[in-house]
């Protein structure tokens, strides 16, 4: 019997993990993938170690929101970690033969776009100004106790797209403070301006990469889970959470056996978690309302590996967006397709100096893979989705590269060799459905069904990760707090971490 029984192993589920292993609970930490951790899971190819999700990690400077996370999980004196340039972003937009940047530091971040847009001074200051008071209407962010909900309500139903139009009038300047949005898969009709201001004033604050890759943030944390008495089951898919006396008693997995727990929390997607419970506590309205929300649209990504010592290495990334498109880089026919991408660039360990690969990551509707839906391939279930799976990955790929080519020239002839992830990859691994990039679709619409508490009408089951508050690694960091707290009914957690 385990105290507490964690279903996925994200960052959601590890640092609720870590945390709940602090307060001396033991728990079970369960994964269906041979591989722990969610989007932090890393893969070889000819020898270079690719990330799939975790490109650059933001607010890590000593007394930031996720240093302080970090710090309390003992991951800040493990990890190897490198800042990168103070301009880490840097903007390209089809015409424009200059990069625009985005600087770290709110002063530096205004002086270097004043530079570029000196009649847009007003605008960039006030866009400061904007984004730092709604990221105040979000205590949890500063690492504070949520109140009443009242503050951030005020300001969720503002849309990205209106409030960067109401700044400034200038199509150019637009483009580029929005221009790395891919962040955020953003909508313009949809997307909430608090969304992009979370996200991207994490990043202006400090911006590091991870030396290694995302998985050496899984090894030290399920380290640290074990040495506390914990346990970790990988390769065990949960196939159906069960209600006794309305509570829940056990998970049964694919093997038949079951794992008995006092609490319960699902890391995992709160659309597959309902289909894995079937009690009469959980209305028919609240679960039609999470089963039928919309998820962020896909990716598509390719992974590089680059003849040796050719390409200088640069410790920045590249953004870059068709003309025009930048509200609806999601929204393209099949044939336009790709309308922007994201650029990273791996160092050589052996040659710093150079890159030994890059990664591109793209928006992908689930649609374009829609034939293929009905196959399934990981490293656990190695299954070819057959020869026209094959030659529309090449196809995609090749298309993608002829664009990268526009701003980047000097790839050419310098790969060695790339592979494709798509949609369905992500679905496989990640387990969201449709292989939504950033779980579910915020929208500023309706701002009311962004919330999803970590609390069920089930008193011991909680859910946590990138649907419960904001994705990514910090908004999946805050959550795995959020869902602790409620756990253990104690608000000292948050001051724990506040004061690591």
């Amino acid at each position: 019997m385990f105290d507490v029984a964690i279903i996925g192993s994200g960052i959601g589920g590890l640092l609720s993990a870590v945390f709940l292993s602090k307060e001396g609970y033991k728990v079970c930490l369960i994964e269906k993938n041979k591989q722990l951790g969610g989007n932090l899971q890393t893969f070889s190819k000819e020898k270079e170690l690719f990330d799939t999700g975790v490109h650059y990690l933001g607010g890590l400077d000593k007394g930031q929101n996720l240093y302080q996370i970090f710090k309390y999980a003992g991951l800040m004196d493990k990890l190897k970690l490198e800042k990168m340039d103070e301009g880490f972003d840097k903007i390209l937009i089809e015409g424009k033969q200059n990069s625009f940047t985005q600087s770290q530091g709110w002063e530096v971040f205004k002086s270097t776009l004043i530079s570029e847009f000196p009649e847009e001074a007003q605008a960039i200051e006030n866009y400061h100004q904007k984004v730092i008071a709604v990221c105040e209407k979000f205590p949890l962010y500063h690492l504070k106790l949520e109140g009443d909900g009242h503050e951030k309500f005020s300001v969720m139903n503002e849309g990205v797209k209106e409030v960067i139009e109401s700044i400034t009038s200038n199509k150019t300047l637009q483009s580029v403070l929005v221009g790395n949005n891919i962040l955020y898969a953003s909508v313009g009709n949809k997307t909430p301006f608090y969304v992009h201001a979370l996200v991207v004033n994490s990043y202006i604050q400090s911006s590091w990469k991870l030396q290694g890759g995302g998985s050496q943030i899984v090894k030290i944390l399920s380290g640290f889970i074990r040495n506390s008495g914990g346990e970790i089951l990988r390769n065990k898919e949960v196939k159906e959470i069960v209600e006794r006396d309305e509570l829940i008693s056990h998970l049964v997995l694919e093997d038949g056996s079951i794992v008995e727990s006092k609490q319960f929390i699902s890391a995992i997607s709160p659309a597959e978690t309902l289909k894995m419970l079937h009690s009469e506590k959980i209305r028919s309205r609240y679960r039609l309302r999470i089963e039928n929300r919309e998820n962020t649209i896909s990716s598509f990504s390719l992974y590089i590996v680059l003849k040796a010592k050719t390409i200088r290495y640069e410790n920045c990334n590249y953004y870059y967006q068709k003309g025009g498109r930048i509200w609806s880089l999601g929204d393209y026919d099949f044939d336009e397709w790709p309308l922007g991408y994201g650029l990273y660039f791996n160092r050589d360990r052996k040659n710093p100096e150079y890159a030994s690969s890059i990664s591109v990551l793209t928006l992908m509707k689930f649609e374009d893979v829609k034939k293929w839906r009905h196959t399934f391939h990981t490293s656990r279930y190695e299954v070819s989705r057959g020869v026209d799976y094959e030659r529309f990955k090449y196809e995609r790929s090749e298309k993608l590269l002829d664009l990268v080519y526009e701003k980047f020239p000097q790839l050419m002839g310098n790969i060695s060799s790339f592979y494709a992830a798509t949609p369905l990859t992500n679905r496989d691994y990640i387990g969201q459905r449709d292989g939504a990039i950033y779980g579910v679709q915020k929208d500023n619409n309706t701002p009311l069904e962004n919330i999803i508490s970590p609390r069920t009408k089930i008193p011991n089951l909680f859910l946590t990760g990138q649907n419960i508050n904001l994705h990514g690694i910090l908004g999946t960091s805050l959550s795995a707090i959020l869902t602790c707290t409620m756990l253990l009914g104690d608000n000292s957690l948050i001051d724990k971490i506040k004061n690591a």
